[in-house]
This record gives structure tokens, sequence and C-alpha cells, in this order.
């Protein structure tokens, strides 16, 4: 196969349009920056909590709809006993949006924080909060190498050129809209990438459909009373908590992330930050279609009809990449070239976001209010600034290692489920939640965590849950207990508890006042005189 010249410069001309797109918001952000009365760094943060409805929609809905997330999806449809029951992205998205708009947009929208360490640094202080930025960090860095993962894959299979260029390309251009504009770059070139990916994936959906070689095959996506078509799936009974566990992973998991606070916290107001949510729930289910619909053709196609020929794609290894081998071969050149703008949309709506993230919540919570007190605005722009370039070589090295696109997906929702989740719950909705609790919490759930095992890993587990299974290729010990959503909901009923405990042994004079290093001495005096009405 020769260099797809046709859409090498198609992929080109894209990344044109969107740094283009990016300058332009750039100098936008520029001028909010002169207009703003408050932080310099808050404009390049959250926008100065000025980004309109339909922008911030289109700007949170783009920045979930990954390349993970499209060729993820495909990819557990295509895959033989997984199927449309197992592919979690669509389903599990539509629950991060509707909890998330319910339960903690407005509460963090209503306190003004910046980022999503604010309530934590407000009441346990910055030791705590140090420490829970590194889980957030490892998320946020493994978010970008699956990003960068899906685009690569998709780029050597249609253009028939090297990944790495890909990888590279796509990193390079968002790390440069990402510097020069943050949050106001990101959001404005989120509505083009949005809207590319809609037309894209949607217009190559008939093409896929009417092809030969899928038509041939219609008897198998014939949904009979005896038989259901092989890209339905199948849910064992055995397979119930591990099912359980990886949608709740990825529903839940989405709320740990930064990303969804900076697009709650750059509303202008709590309720529009709900409305937000509650509207990009829709839409990402609208955009989960085309490639559960891509995933159920490449079951049911007769590949010995094509040029790719037999084994097919999950007998060669390659169902990671069965959404463009799909275009490749069952759709026009030209449609496979729309593919592959929807995917370097996808990729880079979900990158950027990535790398302003992390980039925002060390300099808020760390550089700004630790490190360097003094700092200057245009100091901490700066920082922000070095910390996206340094993210996102991180993780574009990360995606060099040849893990599966939905094995740094998953990794990424696992940390931020059982570490971050159960803390974000406890600081907005346990009012009595210390220190202590947190860290007990904390140190638990990491614990457990890591005794769990991680086979994408290959470290073997020390806890045995019940229903574990040896692979028999591989030796790895794979968990179908849903142990993740066990040790989230530990953590969660142990930090009130611990809280507690500390406060009794503290308010009882169990320990001297010195030895209380969280202030829960002081926590209790002040919840008094709310209660009082003492100032």
């Amino acid at each position: 196969m020769a260099l797809n010249i046709a859409g090498l410069v198609a992929l080109l001309v894209f990344y044109a349009l969107i740094l283009g797109m990016g300058v332009w918001a750039s100098k936008k952000s520029r001028r909010e920056e002169k207009k703003c009365v408050g932080s310099r760094s808050e404009v390049t943060m959250i926008g100065g909590r000025n980004i309109n409805t339909w922008i911030g929609i289109f700007t949170m809905t783009g920045t979930f709809v990954g390349g993970s997330y499209i060729m993820g999806t495909a990819e557990a449809v295509y895959t033989p006993s997984r199927g449309v029951i197992w592919a979690m992205g669509p389903p599990s998205f539509v629950l991060l949006f509707l909890v998330g708009g319910l339960f903690f947009a407005k509460q963090m929208r209503s306190k003004r924080y910046v980022t999503m360490m604010d309530p934590f640094q407000q009441r346990y202080g910055n030791t705590f909060t140090t420490a829970l930025l590194l889980p957030s960090l490892l998320g946020d860095i493994m978010w970008v190498a699956g990003t960068l993962a899906a685009l690569g894959g998709t780029v050597s299979v249609i253009l028939d050129l090297h990944s790495s260029y890909a990888i590279v390309l796509s990193a390079g251009v968002a790390i440069t809209y990402t510097l020069l504009g943050g949050l106001y770059s990101v959001a404005y070139t989120d509505v083009i990438q949005l809207l590319i990916i809609f037309i894209s994936l949607w217009m190559c959906v008939p093409f896929v459909i009417l092809h030969p070689s899928s038509s041939s095959s219609s008897s198998n996506v014939t949904l009979t009373p005896v038989n259901s078509p092989p890209w339905l799936g199948e849910l064992k009974t055995e397979d119930v908590g591990k099912w359980i566990d990886e949608f709740l992973l990825v529903a839940l998991g989405g709320l740990s992330y930064q990303a969804f606070y900076q697009r709650v916290l750059s509303a202008a107001s709590p309720a529009q930050a709900q409305i937000t949510s509650f509207a990009s729930s829709i839409i990402i289910f609208i955009l989960g279609i085309p490639p559960v619909i891509i995933g159920a053709v490449a079951v049911s196609a007769d590949w010995n009809q094509t040029e790719y020929g037999l084994p097919p794609p999950f007998e060669r290894g390659e169902a990671g990449n069965v959404l463009p081998l799909v275009l490749q071969n069952l759709a026009p050149s030209w449609v496979s070239v729309l593919g592959i703008g929807a995917l370097a949309a996808a990729v880079m709506s979900s990158l950027d976001s990535a790398l302003l993230s992390f980039a925002s919540m060390f300099t808020q919570n760390i550089y700004k209010s630790y490190l360097r007190k003094q700092a200057s605005e245009r100091e901490c722009v700066w920082v922000i600034r070095l910390s996206v370039l340094l993210v996102g070589l991180a993780g574009a090295g990360l995606t060099f290692t040849g893990e599966g696109v939905m094995a740094f997906w998953l990794l990424s929702s696992d940390l931020m489920y059982c570490i971050v989740f159960p803390q974000i719950i406890c600081v907005l909705h346990c009012p009595f939640a210390n220190g202590y609790g947190a860290t007990t919490g904390f140190v638990l759930g990491t614990f457990l965590r890591c005794l769990s095992g991680e086979p994408a890993l290959h470290i073997p587990p020390v806890l045995m849950f019940p229903g574990w299974r040896e692979d028999e290729l591989t030796g790895d010990i794979h968990q179908y207990f849903p142990f993740r959503s066990l040790i989230t909901l530990l953590t969660v009923l142990i930090i009130p508890s611990a809280s507690l405990l500390a406060r009794l042994v503290f308010t009882r004079h169990m320990l001297p006042p010195s030895w209380d290093v969280f202030g829960v001495l002081r926590q209790t005096g002040d919840a008094v005189k709310s209660l009082l009405g003492v100032r």
C-alpha cells in the first residue's frame, strides 16, 4: 500500500484549521485578560468564568468524545464475546453528565472554585492536596496517551504512515494552541472539532453499511427469536460483576477529572453549569452511535471480499484498529479520509483538555498557594504553559509503549475512580470530613487497589477476589468481582468514620491539641460558631 497523499494533505489542512482557530482564540483570551479585574491566570484556566452556554456544551462534550471513546467503542462491539453490551462509552458518559449535573456542578460553581482541588486545599491543607494531585497527574498523562494512541493507529492504517508522525504532530499542535490561549483556545477549537466529528462519522455510516461485503452477510445482523446478532454480545452470569465494575469506573471515574470541573467552573452561573452538563449527556450519546454501527458492520462483514482478506482483524490482533480498517476497506477513499478527520478532531478535543487540566491544578494549588505565594500573575501563566508542555511530552512518550487504547482509557479512569472519586464525594457532601479521614481513605484506597493487581501492567494480585480467572496464554490473573467499586465504597465509608473518630479523640482530649495537625479543633469551633450565627 502506497502513502495516501490526498489523505495526508487533508489531515494537514485540518491541523492548520485547528491551529488557526486556536491562535484566534488566544487573541480573545488576551483581550479578556486586559478587561479582567481579577486574576490573569484565571482567564487562562477557566476563561474568566465567561464561557457562554453553547460554547460550554461543545467543549464539555468534545472533551470526553476522544479517540479512546470512538475507537474503544468500535473495538468493544467488534471483539468476540463482548459486543454492544460491553461498549461502556456512550451509556456511561450519559450517566457521568447526569450525575455530575445533579450532584457536583452546582456545588462546585456556587463556591467559585478555580480547580477541583480548591475544596481539598481549603479544608485539608497543602500536604494532602499535593498527595491527591499525583493520581490526577497519572490519570491525565494516561488520558493523553490513550487519545494519541487512537489517532496513531488510524493514521497508520488509512494513510500508510507511521503512527509516530501523527502522534508527534497532534501533540505539537495541541500543545501550541493550549500554550497560547489556555481555556479560550481549548473551548473554541472544541467547537470546530465536535462539528467535524459529528458530520464525518455520520457520513461514513451509510457507505460501510451498503458495502457489498457487509450486505452479503446481512443474515448475521438479523435479530431472530433463536439467535441474537453476534455484535450484540453476551453477558454471562459470571461476568456481571466485571461489567458493573467497568461501567461504574468509566462513568464515576470521569467525575474525578479536572477537565469536567474546568468547564463547570468556567460557566457564568451555577445554573448554566448544570445545563451544560445535562445537554452534553444527549450529544455524547448520539456521537456514540456511529462507532457502534461500524463495529457491528465489522462483525458481519465478509473480509475475504475486501483487499484486507483473511484472517479477520481480531485473529490478526488488530481489533483495536477495527474502525479505521472498516473505513479503509468498506468505504471509498475520500470517506476514509473523513474518518481520519473525525479521529483527529476527537483526539485534539480531548488532548488539549487533559493538557490544561493538570497544569491548572499544579499552578493554582501547588505553585501559587504553596511553593511561591508571592508569584505574580505573569509568572503563574508561564508555569501553566511549562506544565502543559511537560504533561504533553510525558503522555506522547507513554504512547510508544505499545499498550492498547482500551488499556489506557480504563487505567486512567481506574486511578480516578478508586482514589479520587471517594474524596470528591466526601469533601463536597460530608461537612464533618476532615484531614484525618481523607488521609485514611487515601491510604486505604491506594493500598487495596495496589494489592488487587493490574493485568494491563502485568502486576499480579495479592488480594484474590471471588471469581478470579487466570489467562491461559499470559498467566495474568483477571478479577471478575467488582473489586474497584468495593474499594471505592469502602473508601467513601472510611473517610467520615475516621473523621468522626479523630474529632472524638481531640475534642475528648485523648491527645494533646499540639498533635492536631489537620486543625480538627479549629474546624469544630468554626462549625459551632456558624450554627450559632457568630462571626
